[in-house]
């Protein structure tokens, strides 16, 4: 398993360094707010859940993968299958496990709490794709240890699915500037920084959009897909309507952003007050 975590860090490394200086030369829009605390405090929470993470779970997906492969539990060790096939199955699906993962955080108000620290920060850049609230984290966590073991993938699917999601994060939150007509064609195999900046916009229809990380087909299969945002993406504003207050961009603020601040009327179910 140290492997394993030596192969991640490596790759989740080698991404924020090359994202980053992609966005130093090529950004898509000028930012707003001063970088190095932004990155200080968006990277501060990645050091707070990866810690707790490891103090409160003592496996992670792909030893739980590991686990159930050598008990034999799980769909696909239920099955006498070649080894390939399973290894590709259980990223899409594990893909999409994420993805309704997501809704779910926009659709259940208690958790939308949690959630809406991502997307209160009022720029966009990689950074923001590693900004998540600790109880978040804690919460996927446990649905992805719950995935692994129904599902029974090989590990390497867990690593190359794991390593997919925290790379695809960083990259489809990058403040990159990608022609549009390579996005036009990237956009169908991956999701690029345009169609998930969509995401971030303060218009609730657009905040309710684009939920996928990696894979962008269950946006478009699922009917949540939306192309661009309608003021443009160097026009459109980032963040949350209610929430523009830049103290939230410091980390206690952001911490306890989910038990001070008000949801205000971004959970799916109250999409429709929006004028």
């Amino acid at each position: 398993m140290d492997s394993i975590d030596t192969t991640r860090l490596a790759f989740f490394l080698g991404i924020l360094v090359a994202i980053g200086a992609w966005e130093a030369l090529a950004p898509r829009r000028r930012m707003q707010h001063p970088k190095v605390s932004r990155w200080a405090n968006n990277l501060g929470v990645v050091l707070i859940y990866v810690v707790l993470v490891r103090l409160i779970f003592p496996i992670l997906p792909a030893g739980m993968a590991l686990i159930a492969g050598e008990n034999g539990f799980g769909f696909f060790n239920s099955m006498d299958v070649s080894y390939w096939p399973p290894v590709i199955i259980s990223v899409i699906i594990l893909d999409l496990v994420v993805y309704l993962q997501h809704v779910m955080f926009h659709a259940v108000p208690v958790l939308w709490r949690f959630h809406m620290m991502h997307h209160a920060d009022l720029d966009f850049d990689l950074t923001t794709g590693l900004r998540f609230h600790p109880i978040e984290i804690i919460v996927s966590t446990i649905i992805k240890l719950t995935a692994v073991a129904a599902l029974g993938p090989p590990v390497l699917a867990v690593v190359i699915f794991e390593v997919l999601l925290n790379g695809t994060a960083m990259f489809n939150h990058g403040n990159i500037r990608i022609p549009l007509g390579m996005d036009r064609i990237l956009r169908l195999f991956v999701v690029t920084p345009d169609m998930h900046r969509v995401h971030h916009s303060v218009i609730i229809r657009e905040t309710n959009s684009n939920f996928g990380f990696n894979l962008p087909w269950w946006d478009r299969l699922l009917g949540t897909y939306r192309a661009q945002p309608a003021r443009g993406h160097t026009d459109m504003t980032i963040g949350l309507s209610h929430i523009r207050d830049s103290r939230c961009l410091g980390l206690p603020g952001m911490l306890a952003l989910p038990f001070t601040g008000s949801p205000g009327a971004y959970p799916l179910g109250r999409a429709a007050r929006e004028p």
